[in-house]
């Protein structure tokens, strides 16, 4: 893996781990944008 490729993978896990926290929470509309922001950070990995 490049750089680029491990720190776009460090994006992703900290967004997915944010939307689990807000899921939690009870914040149901920021862990949707969580998860698309993480989807949106994940297509920079191919």
């Amino acid at each position: 893996m490049t750089l680029g490729q491990i720190s776009w993978s460090a994006i992703v896990a900290i967004c997915v781990i944010a939307a689990i926290i807000v899921l939690v929470s009870g914040y149901v509309g920021y862990f949707a944008v969580l998860l698309a922001l993480a989807a949106a950070a994940a297509i920079n990995l191919r």
